[in-house]
């Protein structure tokens, strides 16, 4: 009993010491710079790409992801939303020219350019991804048929 206790908590020790490696590999601006940004986040859990750092966190109940470039730099926040969230010309355009697709991703992003949008509509054969950098219309960012 003695030894499967002290395997438990070498294993809980080892495992503890691995979960928390994950900040140690950010920069230490990018960290900073997320908890001045948003102070009050909670369940912030931070991934590496090849050039870029991404923290997945909440705020105000809202599930956020901010972005950091390599130097520790803020590049923009995302949130998913509703179509109903949209402004009314953008809900109003998918409606009347894209009304045979469905819906499958739609998020806001916000960086110091402002506030942009992108949905993923799709049909049987279509998958369209539309962005809309001032709010006022969609552009074709990206179309492909369906395998």
């Amino acid at each position: 009993m003695k030894k499967i206790m002290m395997m438990l908590a070498m294993v809980f020790t080892i495992g503890t010491t691995y979960a928390f490696t994950g900040e140690e590999a950010i920069n230490q601006r990018a960290l900073n710079a997320f908890k001045t940004e948003f102070a009050g986040a909670t369940d912030a859990a931070w991934t590496t790409g090849s050039e870029y750092y991404k923290v997945a966190f909440t705020l105000n109940d809202q599930k956020l992801f901010a972005f950091y470039n390599t130097e520790g730099e803020f590049l923009a926040v995302t949130r998913y939303i509703s179509s109903i969230q949209l402004p009314l010309t953008l809900q109003s355009s998918l409606k009347k020219y894209y009304g045979n697709y469905w819906v499958s991703d739609l998020f806001e992003l916000a960086n110091s350019n402002g506030t942009g949008y992108y949905v993923t509509l799709e049909n049987a054969d279509t998958k369209i991804i539309l962005k809309s950098v001032d709010g006022s219309d969609w552009t074709v960012y990206q179309k492909s048929k369906k395998v």
